[in-house]
């Protein structure tokens, strides 16, 4: 039997369909140089991507996930959603340990400090992506997490 979060959240493709596409994502990435994989956002609302490395805050060693972006005057910012499973994603763990990071855009790196959006700037911004194109029913993936999902936002340093 579903929950009622789950039977009014809209429906996701499979798990490992989710993870295969993030390894590709990743491969066309490092197979390219560099030169396919990133993106910036479009007038039209879609997303762009950016790469962003953080430091393992177990390991120490460097890590690197390709995850969607919108901009906001100077700053970036991303949902840490884990493709709206119900952990909180790697990175995401990992900024919070280390929030000095870089990340990779098409025009090439910024280094950014990360931080979550709260209050009305959250409310804000999360308005602002649900009004885009790419998320689809954002609250209902939202509905499907356990956790409020994280505004994350990347300000220039």
């Amino acid at each position: 039997m579903q929950s009622r979060s789950e039977s009014t959240s809209p429906g996701l493709p499979p798990r490992w369909f989710i993870r295969g596409a993030w390894i590709a994502h990743r491969a066309i990435h490092r197979l390219t140089g560099g030169r396919r994989g990133l993106a910036h956002p479009r007038p039209d609302g879609q997303f762009g991507y950016l790469r962003l490395r953080t430091i393992g805050r177990r390991t120490g060693k460097g890590r690197a996930a390709i995850l969607g972006y919108h901009e906001d005057g100077p700053n970036l910012f991303t949902l840490a959603m884990n493709g709206w499973g119900s952990a909180e994603p790697a990175w995401w763990l990992n900024l919070q340990a280390s929030p000095d990071v870089t990340v990779e855009l098409k025009d090439g790196p910024r280094d950014v400090r990360a931080r979550v959006a709260t209050g009305e700037e959250r409310a804000r911004l999360w308005a602002s992506l649900a009004s885009r194109t790419g998320y689809g029913d954002l609250d209902g993936f939202a509905r499907r997490r356990p956790t409020e999902t994280a505004v994350v936002v990347l300000e220039p340093r």
